[in-house]
């Protein structure tokens, strides 16, 4: 099970699912309020144990009671509190970049600097090409690996007369970004941390934009570490390393 970070789509996994796919039945979702999938209005719907709860429902509806686990950003935090509702289902997780963090590692502001940064995102282009030449050219989007940006697109946009949208609103992932940092967010999956039973496997890059939590992460977890060169976003950077990463720690 594949699960994305925030704003993303599973789609996002297209180019490492080819490459795993011989060794192992890939699948990947839409968490709530991406993609393809229905997003609430409410922001406690957001809550990061709702999107575990979801993740498992769609397990249960594929009749797949364990699985391997592969998280990103927010789908690692996703993938850790599915762990806490059902210990049993995960045979191995890797997750890249979790988001769990204490309560303490976001300093009290006024706005969110993610969530603001989110809300400023142009929604809409007049096609894919010119939504591709614009994130091949701003960061973060720029670390991703083309087939990954390309696969992105594809998947996280919808299409009408008007032009090209992101299937993940502005507002949405800026609602996540505030979750996060709130009761329900990252601090639910830190907590959950020391209680992880499978075998667990944190990867992280050098160059991060996010604080450099994943060592204690993975004291807390009992879990291996690997911290590769790149950016936040590990798996999609290099889609060979991802999907050797995923082969090596989550498919043994």
């Amino acid at each position: 099970m594949l699960l994305h970070p925030n704003g993303f789509c599973g789609g996002l996994y297209e180019p490492i699912a080819h490459c795993i796919a011989a060794a192992a039945r890939p699948i990947a979702l839409d968490l709530r309020g991406h993609g393809g999938s229905t997003a609430p209005d409410h922001p406690g719907a957001y809550r990061f144990e709702n999107l575990a709860i979801d993740v498992l429902e769609v397990l249960d509806h594929l009749d797949l009671p364990t699985v391997a686990g592969v998280g990103g950003s927010l789908g690692g935090a996703v993938a850790i509190l599915a762990h806490r509702l059902d210990p049993k289902r995960w045979t191995r997780l890797l997750l890249a970049e979790p988001v769990a963090f204490p309560t303490n590692a976001f300093p009290h502001q006024h706005e969110n600097p993610m969530a603001a940064a989110a809300r400023r995102r142009r929604p809409t282009f007049a096609t894919r090409a010119e939504m591709t030449d614009s994130y091949r050219s701003k960061e973060p989007l720029s670390q991703l690996a083309p087939e990954a940006l390309d696969a992105y697109i594809r998947w996280g946009t919808t299409v009408d007369a008007s032009g090209v949208h992101l299937a993940c609103r502005p507002e949405i992932e800026a609602t996540i970004f505030e979750v996060s940092a709130a009761a329900g967010g990252a601090a639910d999956a830190w907590d959950h941390l020391p209680d992880l039973t499978c075998p667990t496997t944190i990867v992280a890059g050098e160059h991060t934009f996010l604080p450099d939590i994943f060592a204690a992460q993975a004291k807390r977890a009992r879990a291996d570490l690997i911290t590769v060169p790149g950016g936040h976003f590990v798996l999609h950077e290099n889609t060979t390393r991802g999907a050797d990463l995923i082969a090596r720690e989550a498919l043994p």
